[in-house]
């Protein structure tokens, strides 16, 4: 299975239209999945396993454990897809459940969750699909620096940062997620911001120029 997924930021009203029906065309393939659509499911797998295997592998922090998660992960997932909310974020509740799997794979291993290293994938910081040869090298270059800088931040802003600016959960949904008030997300959310450019900044004095 290759663990990949595109996503793109709406920034304008077509940008917003083509999320509205990206939300219609996600509810009808969870409709289908729940007759056992089994074309539907495996689209579905396809749609959320690169948000999936980031969740997993940012606790486990070694590849083959996160796959393996990941494969656990999609089968709550379909087990629950009876029960879900259709009025709640399926991204969402798919990182719930794969955070819980990752957790939960932990204490199996008896380990500590390892939150340091986050990966950053084509959810943030992305580079262009086809840039030209010098732009390829500027934007890989400060991919890099952005994963060395996620890895020397503190545990509790790492996964903030994964939440919300790597998997974009919302404020709400981290409250929920991390059994948090809104008003404490939201502060951390800041620190966690401000500690990423400071990390940025100590790393690349040209970040933000």
């Amino acid at each position: 299975m290759l663990l990949r997924s595109d996503g793109a930021v709406a920034t304008t009203r077509v940008g917003a239209d083509e999320d509205e029906r990206d939300s219609l065309e996600l509810e009808t393939l969870i409709a289908r999945c729940r007759t056992g659509d089994e074309v539907a499911w495996e689209a579905l797998v396809r749609q959320f396993q690169g948000r999936v295997f980031a969740v997993a592998y940012h606790y486990l922090r070694d590849r083959e454990e996160a796959r393996d998660v990941a494969q656990e992960a999609f089968v709550h997932i379909y087990r629950g897809l009876a029960s879900f909310d259709r009025g709640g974020s399926f991204g969402a509740w798919a990182v719930r459940i794969t955070r819980n799997a990752s957790i939960d794979r932990l204490r199996h291993l008896k380990a500590r969750p390892a939150l340091d290293g986050a990966p950053v994938d084509e959810h943030l910081a992305g580079p262009d699909p086809s840039p030209g040869p010098e732009a390829a090298n500027i934007a890989g270059e400060r991919q890099a620096t952005m994963r060395l800088a996620i890895d020397q931040m503190s545990p509790i802003n790492r996964e903030m940062i994964l939440l919300k600016e790597i998997q974009g959960l919302k404020q709400r949904e981290i409250s929920d997620l991390l059994s948090i008030p809104l008003g404490t997300v939201k502060a951390r959310a800041n620190r966690a911001r401000l500690e990423l450019a400071r990390r940025m900044l100590e790393l690349d004095p040209s970040f933000g120029v």
